[in-house]
C-alpha cells in the first residue's frame, strides 16, 4: 500500500484551466507547445486557439456535458478542440481514426454528439454512414481543406469567434471527456473521465515516476486518441508546460528515426511492436540512428519482452521502462522506475496507487501464484456509459478489475500472465500464453511469438506458437522443432507448444496488441 498522501484540488475545477490557461499567467506564453512538422504552436497559441474553439461550439449551440465528437489525427486542432470542448463543460469524444464507417455510426449515435470535428482526411469514413442513419449529428466541422456541402470549416470557426473565454464552472467531479475501451467482448464501452483523472495521472506517473518537467520534449508513438497517447503526446507536456511533438501520420520506423533525430525528444513512448520494428530496421547508409536526446523511452499496450529490452538498450544505450495502464484507468497504474527496471516485470504498483491480486473467490493469493489484478488509483473513470451491468461487474467500490491475469514476485514486481479470458489449464494446471512467449523470444530466430490455445485430435486445448521469424530466417519444420525443444529445456513439457506454426506477420489492434482470437481461428490437420 502506497503512503503517498492523496492530492487535494479545489470543488471548483477545469481542466482545460489546469492544462492551458494557467501557462499564461505562469510566462509561458511564448514557448512552443506543440510541434507538428513545421507547425510550432505557442501556448498563448493555443490558448488562444483554445477559447476560440470553445466560443465556436457555444455559438452552435453546444451545452454543458453535451458530447462533442472529434475524428482527429494527431494535430494542435486536436489539443484546441479537446480543451475548447472542456472548456466550455461539454465532454469530448475522442475516437480511433483506424476505423470503418459502421464502427463511427455506432460511436456518433451512442455517444449522441450533435457536433462532430473532423480531419478532412478521415471525412470518407464519416460521408459513407448514410444521414437517416445518424440520429443526433447535426454539425460537422472540417480540418484542413475545404468544407463540403452541410459543413462547416474549423479554419473558419477558428476566425469568427473570439479568443477571450472564461472557463465554465465546472466541479473536479464533472465528466471531462470520454474515451471508448476496446471492444473485444462486444461493443466499445464509453469510460467516463472526470475533470481531475488527467492531473492525476500526472502527477503521480510523469513527475513521480518519470519526473517530467518544463525543459522535456515529449514524443508518443501512440496516437492522441488513445489513453496512453492522449497522456504522452498531450496533458503530460502541458502538465508542467514542456513541449509535445505530434506526427500526425503513421509511426513507421523510418518515420520515427527521423523525428527523434530531428526533433530530438527526451521522452519517447512506443509499444512493443513498434520497438522491434525499430531494432529491425537500419539505416540505408549502415550508420547507426542517434537515440542520445532520450533520456528515457517508455512502453505499454502489452508486456515488453526482456529481449526487447537488452537488445533496445544495448543497440542504443536507452533502457525500456515498461509499465501497464488501461483506457478505464486513463494511464499507468503499475511501472518500472529508472535505474530499478526488472526487464520482462511490469514493475511496481506507482505510490498514490494500490494494488491487490486475488483468485475467483476475491481472496488474496500468495506471492508468486497467478491471480487477478485489481487496482485502486483516482484516475479511473467514473462508470461506463450505458453499461450499468458492466460497470458493477469491473468497478467495486475504490477498486477496478484490469482483467488481467499477474503474479508478484518476493521484491513487489508484478509480472504480467495473460488476459484473464486467454489463460487454459493444460493437463490440469492453467497456463499463461505470456509464459511461452517470453520463452519464445530469446530464441535467436525469432522475432514475435503469439502462443494461443487450439484443440487437438482428442479435443483437449494444446498450446500453439504462432512466430514470426527474425531477418528472413526461413521457418521450416526444423526449425519449428527447434522450437519446441528450446521451450522444452526451460519450462514444463505441458508448456511446450503442441504446434509452431509460422506467419509473416501477426494480426494487431492499433495499439499494436496482439488479436489471439483471429489466431485461435486457425488450421488444426
Amino acid at each position: 500500500m502506497s503512503s503517498v498522501a492523496p492530492m487535494f484540488l479545489p470543488d471548483e475545477f477545469n481542466a482545460a484551466s489546469y492544462f492551458v490557461d494557467r501557462h499564461i499567467k505562469d510566462g509561458r506564453g511564448d514557448k512552443v507547445a506543440i510541434e507538428c512538422g513545421e507547425v510550432h504552436v505557442t501556448y498563448r497559441q493555443l490558448f488562444e486557439r483554445v477559447n476560440q474553439v470553445g466560443n465556436g461550439l457555444r455559438r452552435l449551440g453546444v451545452r454543458i456535458e453535451e458530447r462533442v465528437f472529434l475524428l482527429l489525427l494527431d494535430s494542435p486542432e486536436f489539443a484546441a478542440s479537446l480543451f475548447g470542448a472542456i472548456k466550455i463543460g461539454a465532454v469530448p469524444v475522442p475516437v480511433n481514426t483506424l476505423l470503418k464507417s459502421k464502427d463511427y455510426e455506432y460511436l456518433l449515435n451512442n455517444s449522441r454528439a450533435r457536433v462532430a470535428i473532423v480531419s478532412d482526411s478521415l471525412m470518407a469514413g464519416i460521408e459513407a454512414i448514410p444521414r437517416q442513419q445518424l440520429r443526433y449529428l447535426e454539425t460537422i466541422i472540417v480540418v484542413d481543406g475545404e468544407p463540403r456541402t452541410g459543413t462547416l470549416s474549423f479554419k473558419q470557426l477558428v476566425q469568427e469567434n473570439s479568443f477571450v473565454l472564461e472557463p465554465e464552472s465546472t466541479g473536479k467531479d464533472d465528466a471531462a471527456f470520454w474515451l471508448y475501451s476496446s471492444g473485444s467482448t462486444g461493443p466499445p464501452k464509453a469510460c467516463v473521465h472526470l475533470q481531475h483523472d488527467m492531473v492525476v495521472s500526472s502527477e503521480r506517473y510523469a513527475r513521480g515516476i518519470l519526473n517530467i518537467t518544463d525543459k522535456d520534449r515529449c514524443f508518443s508513438v501512440a496516437k492522441l486518441f488513445f489513453a496512453y497517447g492522449l497522456g504522452n503526446g498531450l496533458y503530460f507536456p502541458l502538465a508542467v508546460g514542456a513541449t509535445s511533438i505530434l506526427l500526425p501520420g503513421p509511426p513507421k520506423p523510418q518515420s520515427v528515426f527521423e523525428i527523434i533525430e530531428r526533433q530530438r525528444p527526451t521522452l519517447f513512448f512506443s509499444v512493443p511492436s513498434n520497438y522491434v520494428k525499430l531494432l529491425a530496421h537500419t539505416a540505408a547508409d549502415g550508420r547507426e540512428f542517434d537515440l542520445s536526446c532520450v533520456r528515457h523511452a517508455i512502453s505499454a499496450g502489452e508486456a515488453l519482452p526482456a529481449s526487447v529490452f537488452y537488445r533496445f538498450k544495448e543497440r542504443f544505450g536507452v533502457e525500456i521502462l515498461d509499465a501497464i495502464g488501461s483506457t478505464e484507468a486513463l494511464h499507468m497504474i503499475i511501472s518500472n522506475v529508472p535505474c530499478a527496471v526488472r526487464p520482462g516485470s511490469s514493475g511496481k504498483i506507482i505510490p498514490g496507487f494500490e494494488a491487490r491480486i486475488v483468485d475467483d473467490n476475491n481472496r488474496l493469493v500468495v506471492k508468486g501464484e497467478i491471480g487477478n489484478l485489481l487496482v485502486k488509483a483516482d484516475s479511473t473513470c467514473a462508470y461506463y456509459w450505458n453499461q450499468h451491468e458492466k460497470t458493477k461487474d469491473t468497478i467495486e467500490g475504490h477498486w477496478i478489475r484490469t482483467g488481467d491475469k499477474y503474479y508478484q514476485d518476493e521484491d513487489g514486481y508484478f509480472w504480467y500472465a495473460g488476459r484473464a479470458d486467454d489463460m487454459l489449464k493444460v493437463s490440469g494446471v492453467w497456463v499463461s500464453p505470456i509464459e511461452i512467449e517470453r520463452a519464445l523470444i530469446e530464441h535467436p530466430a525469432v522475432q514475435e511469438a503469439a502462443v494461443v490455445f487450439r484443440k487437438d485430435e482428442d479435443e483437449l486445448p494444446k498450446p500453439v506458437a504462432c512466430i514470426v521469424t527474425r531477418n528472413g530466417t526461413a521457418g521450416t519444420p526444423e526449425l519449428a522443432r527447434e522450437l519446441q525443444e528450446f521451450v522444452l529445456s526451460r519450462l514444463p513439457i505441458f508448456k511446450r507448444p503442441h504446434r509452431v506454426e509460422f506467419l509473416p506477420e501477426l494480426p494487431k489492434t492499433a495499439t499494436g496488441k496482439i488479436q489471439r482470437f483471429k489466431l485461435c481461428a486457425g488450421d488444426d490437420e
